[in-house]
């Protein structure tokens, strides 16, 4: 019979106990909410709908902006993170959760681009236009029409204006952050020819570049040499 000692367990390392915690976030989130791997340019795909206040339906995909916002806070604040690029195919959602999105990311005082690649409908509208730079695939869509609200709506003029002032600043962002003209925007957004059935418009690829709505078409490895080519200037 051995009287041999069996070793200790070895501990965990630091490094070990960081990955296990990421896994753990990852798993618990449903969300990357980690600095950029292998690199300096974070990553953030907005798929969906885009999740508010309230809770989407259980069979829908969505981006939930509580798990966005940290991402974007990580962004500003490390400074191992250089650029961001948002990948986005959303058909819209939470107006108000959309537009904090679009506004936070448009205030990162890094360099930014977005992609579109398959859709980037409604509120997805402001936030493809939100970076510095925007690439739209060349089958990708973009769809523009007034705000909508499903459920209970009181028939009185307050919600008329609540209505209009919302409508007021999204137009508002989309103007401040594209080359489209004033005009040019309530005619996309008001056209009733385009959709059957309802008030808006489609832009499809290089339709949108001509609207000045996004920048060019292109796919990711466009946006990639983009946003090198911003993180270039920006050490400048």
């Amino acid at each position: 019979m051995s009287n041999k000692i069996p070793n200790p367990a070895p501990k965990p390392n630091k490094e070990s106990t960081k990955k296990a915690s990421v896994v753990k976030t990852i798993e618990s989130l449903g969300v990357t909410n980690v600095p950029a791997n292998e690199g300096d340019i974070h990553f953030i795909s907005i798929i969906g709908e885009i999740e508010g206040h309230n809770l989407s339906h259980p069979q829908k995909k969505s981006t939930k902006y509580e798990h966005i916002i940290p991402q974007l806070l990580s962004v500003q604040r490390n400074p191992d993170i250089k650029g961001l690029l948002v990948i986005l195919n959303t058909l819209g959602g939470d107006v108000e959760a959309g537009l904090a999105i679009s506004e936070m990311i448009n205030s990162i005082k890094k360099p930014t681009v977005s992609l579109v690649l398959g859709g980037s409908h409604s509120i997805g509208v402001p936030l493809a236009t939100s970076t510095n730079y925007s690439f739209i695939t060349p089958s990708a869509t973009m769809t523009l029409h007034p705000i909508r609200m499903t459920g209970l709506v009181i028939g009185v003029p307050q919600t008329f204006r609540y209505f209009q002032k919302m409508q007021e600043r999204i137009s508002s962002f989309i103007l401040r952050t594209t080359k489209i003209s004033p005009e040019n925007l309530q005619k996309l957004i008001y056209d009733t020819d385009e959709i059957a059935n309802d008030v808006g418009t489609i832009l499809v690829g290089e339709e949108a570049v001509k609207y000045g709505l996004i920048n060019e078409v292109g796919g990711l490895n466009s946006a990639i040499i983009k946003l090198e080519e911003l993180l270039e200037q920006h050490k400048e």
